[in-house]
């Protein structure tokens, strides 16, 4: 992964939610999960096995100020569906959730579900495990599809 280029293309290229869920080329994720409100899709450049985004259809750039309070407990229920599927499938010593972006860059809100494997030591724990700088995962497209293939029968379950 190439990380000056990934920070240049948040901070000024289209939105990569919106760009994703429009189909867009260079935006490909594997989509777990759609309702027509909400989406979520593994991340592109993962650091944990089944990390996955779950974002609103709609652009919103602020979770307390764009999102109503039925609107946001909508979100956070999806957030709470698709972290158990994850969990589910991955096993994992803990589910990080959070919700990461900024203006500067990947505005478009999203929440991150970071599912951290059993057995990683304390200090590559927390954010550490969920920096890019320190390596994403190389899966291959099969390998995401089959790992997005148990998200969704999990999610379907």
């Amino acid at each position: 992964m190439d990380l000056a280029a990934y920070v240049r293309r948040s901070r000024s290229g289209t939105c990569f939610v919106c760009a994703t869920l429009a189909g867009e080329p260079d935006y490909e994720h594997e989509l777990l999960y759609d309702d027509g409100v909400h989406a979520a899709f593994l991340s592109r450049y993962p650091t944990l096995a089944g990390y996955t985004l779950v974002v609103p259809r709609r652009h919103v750039e602020d979770v307390v100020r764009d999102l109503t309070a039925e609107e946001y407990l909508a979100l956070q229920a999806v957030v709470h569906r698709v972290a158990r599927a994850v969990a589910a499938v991955t096993r994992p010593e803990r589910t990080y959730l959070l919700s990461l972006g900024s203006m500067q860059g990947n505005a478009h809100v999203h929440w991150h579900v970071a599912p951290l494997p059993p057995g990683v030591p304390y200090e590559q724990q927390q954010f550490h495990a969920l920096m890019a700088e320190h390596g994403i995962l190389e899966l291959t497209p099969a390998q995401t599809a089959e790992l997005a293939g148990r998200i969704r029968a999990a999610l379907a379950a």
